[in-house]
């Protein structure tokens, strides 16, 4: 049931009151999209929400009002999501940070834990994943997923990490990969599998 100036929202199990007093929540992330969707649903899951597309933008905000939450994209146009990590661990020690990303791989996670992110999502996370990583527990444990990614999937993820990370030059790619190039071609000309 919608809420009406009347008929204040009712609380449902593992709304609002998992947030906490402080509902400040920073989102940055450059896919303008999947931000705006994001920061709807967190809103009407009772958070009070600020957005940012830009590393630049993402540390100005943080600087201004650290928030109490934070979700960062790790891959900006303009640089690393790290780096608005560290901006909000300067102003503000409690913040529960939950880091997203396309390209998912160990030394990222381990470096982004290592500057206090909460938790290590891989894109395309959904509201209700981040919302439980947000309001998850110490010591609380996440829910492992009901479809986590094949083999196949993880497989492509890496190939596409790596093809970024050689700023998209196929040879180079297939070289630091080991496989022929004309295979690394064919891969990269399909879709993701699922």
């Amino acid at each position: 049931m919608p809420a009406t100036p009347e008929t204040p929202k009712i609380a449902e199990p593992g709304d609002t009151h998992d947030i906490g007093p402080d509902a400040s929540l920073l989102i940055v992330d450059d896919d303008t999209a999947f931000l705006r969707r994001l920061a709807r649903a967190m809103e009407t899951r009772g958070f009070a929400v600020e957005t940012a597309e830009t590393v630049a933008e993402g540390i100005a905000k943080s600087k201004a009002n650290p928030p109490k939450h934070a979700v960062v994209d790790l891959r900006l146009t303009d640089g690393s999501g790290l780096d608005v990590i560290e901006a909000i661990r300067q102003r503000r020690e409690d913040t529960r940070i939950i880091v997203l990303t396309g390209y998912g791989n160990i030394a990222t996670a381990v470096t982004a834990v290592k500057l206090g992110a909460l938790d290590y999502l891989a894109k395309p996370a959904d509201a209700d994943e981040i919302y439980s990583a947000l309001t998850q527990r110490p010591g609380e444990r996440a829910e492992l997923p009901e479809n986590p990614m094949s083999a196949d999937r993880v497989r492509w993820e890496h190939i596409q990490r790596v093809y970024e990370m050689c700023e998209r030059n196929v040879s180079e790619t297939a070289r630091r990969l080991n496989m022929h190039r004309r295979t690394l071609q064919r891969i990269l000309a399909k879709r993701a599998p699922k």
